[in-house]
């Protein structure tokens, strides 16, 4: 279920295409599993039938979050998702965005989180052009990594 690129999950791929399947794609850096995180994994799976995940590679995150992220490396962030039941695959990606990865994908459902426009949501050109949609989950309310890491740090 984890993939260090797209070329190694291009053969799952193909075959999920050829047997017609709906094909989810959500992103993120998932440095620390919280609640929030299994239910919206859980909403975009409900999109279709297949949910890949794009991971932040190290580095990204890196550039996303700053200094002292992310908290676990790519390889135990991959780990923890390829276990839930709901997510098909975890493919990683370098980039600050997964836009290239979605180019290649191009699945047929792009999901995001409602935070985001739709046309701040990297790849959602590609996923329109190809008659694909675009969802926008309303997160859960009152959790997130950077809240639970600062509220560690202050029980020192």
């Amino acid at each position: 279920k984890i993939y260090s690129d797209f070329n190694e999950f291009l053969p799952v791929l193909s075959e999920w295409q050829s047997n017609d399947d709906v094909i989810v794609f959500t992103n993120g850096c998932f440095d620390i599993i919280h609640h929030g995180h299994v239910d919206s994994l859980a909403r975009s799976a409900a999109f279709g039938n297949r949910l890949v995940v794009g991971l932040n590679a190290d580095e990204s995150v890196r550039l996303l979050k700053g200094k002292g992220r992310p908290v676990l490396d790519a390889e135990s962030r991959a780990k923890i998702l390829a276990a839930f039941e709901v997510v098909d695959a975890v493919v990683m990606f370098e980039e600050e965005t997964p836009a290239r990865l979605i180019a290649q994908i191009i699945p047929d459902v792009l999901v995001k989180g409602r935070e985001y426009s739709i046309e701040e949501i990297a790849g959602h050109e590609t996923v329109l052009e190809h008659g694909g949609r675009v969802e926008r989950l309303d997160l859960v309310s009152g959790i997130s990594t950077s809240e639970l890491i600062n509220r560690i740090k202050n029980l020192e």
